[in-house]
């Protein structure tokens, strides 16, 4: 008799490697059901984010026995950057719902469910175990020298190609078939890009006698349940949409910056002293990880405008941004895979306030 009813694996398997092959049949030898939960599965594709929650989806059924996958259910969940509770509540539901399923045509079921949550990670890795002290904690032993950065970084970094033979020996064969076949599409050679500005970016400040640290501004304009959003026109991140925004000049308060940016990436005609006036909220948003650049810290700005009978005002896309336009806000809430760092997660904080 399996020692659990469900199991549960977090991960974001960016890619799906033999480490975590080998936790997955662990857990299929502790349990009866495995739950693997996708973490950052509606972001836009980044070189740290490559493949999308379908595609993981696919690629660790692929790696698993037809029996086997009668006894995996997979599911996405988004990241939560900025609120740690929203997550755990995101796993605790796609848990439940996922349990209600398969149950549903049970004639009996138990008073309580023993479920586990399995980890092969020692460390920072895996401090989100605190959050779900009502389940089991199941640790295994990490595979040796297989890790989905290292992976990811051999895979993008064209000078090292010559890796490709050694990280195949780290991938189980479906999914490195699979990598081959990407390495093929517009998506990759866009990736490839990405990283190669990134990597140039952080050796232009190698020399510097200490981590830089970047501050920036960000701007979130709504407009009669419309939020003004523009489409970058370099890298990183081209061609995905984010709010208006910027790094602050040396000798500029943080939020001339902002009205600044603002302007001169959307030409907004709105007078300074108005959109300043009209600044109804602002935080920092300082995630560690919020930035591909590096330790960037922005300073974020509500701006809500009012209402008149001019209609929504006249926008275009100038400077960094090579479009803009007013979103309405039912429309961005699916936007999400199309969203700049973690402008999606600084808009539904703002949302909150509003």
């Amino acid at each position: 008799m399996a020692l659990f009813d469900y199991l549960i694996f977090v991960g974001r398997f960016q890619p799906f490697h033999l480490g975590h092959l080998q936790t997955v049949r662990h857990a299929l030898r502790e349990a009866a059901k495995v739950i693997i939960i996708v973490g950052s599965a509606r972001g836009a594709r980044t070189f740290e984010n490559p493949w999308t929650f379908q595609e993981r989806e696919q690629l660790i059924r692929a790696c698993l026995a037809p029996a086997d996958q009668q006894r995996v259910f997979v599911v996405g969940i988004s990241d939560r950057m900025y609120n740690d509770q929203q997550w755990v509540g995101e796993v605790q539901s796609a848990v439940d719902k996922v349990i209600a399923v398969d149950t549903a045509n049970l004639s009996s079921r138990p008073a309580e469910y023993r479920i586990g949550m399995i980890s092969s990670s020692q460390g920072q890795d895996n401090y989100y175990l605190e959050f779900f002290p009502q389940w089991h904690q199941v640790h295994t032993a990490e595979l040796p020298g297989v890790a989905s950065a290292d992976i990811r970084h051999h895979y993008f970094d064209p000078a090292l190609a010559c890796q490709a033979a050694y990280d195949a020996e780290r991938l189980p064969p479906p999914v490195d078939a699979y990598l081959q076949q990407f390495r093929q599409t517009e998506q990759y050679r866009n990736l490839v890009t990405e990283y190669a500005y990134i990597q140039d970016y952080k050796r232009s400040w190698a020399r510097a006698p200490y981590p830089p640290t970047f501050v920036t501004v960000d701007t979130m304009v709504v407009y009669s349940g419309h939020i003004l959003l523009v489409r970058r026109r370099t890298q990183p991140g081209k061609g995905l949409w984010a709010l208006p925004g910027g790094f602050v000049d040396q000798q500029e308060r943080i939020r001339d910056a902002a009205i600044r940016e603002l302007r001169e990436e959307t030409k907004l005609k709105v007078p300074a002293p108005v959109l300043a006036g009209s600044i109804r909220a602002s935080r920092v948003f300082d995630h560690p990880k919020r930035s591909l650049r590096g330790r960037t810290i922005t300073h974020a700005f509500l701006i809500e405008l009012p209402p008149t009978q001019d209609g929504l005002p006249k926008v275009k896309g100038s400077d960094d941004a090579d479009k803009a336009k007013w979103v309405p806000l039912f429309e961005f809430s699916r936007m999400e895979d199309q969203l700049f760092d973690d402008h999606f997660y600084i808009v539904n904080w703002f949302l909150g306030q509003i």
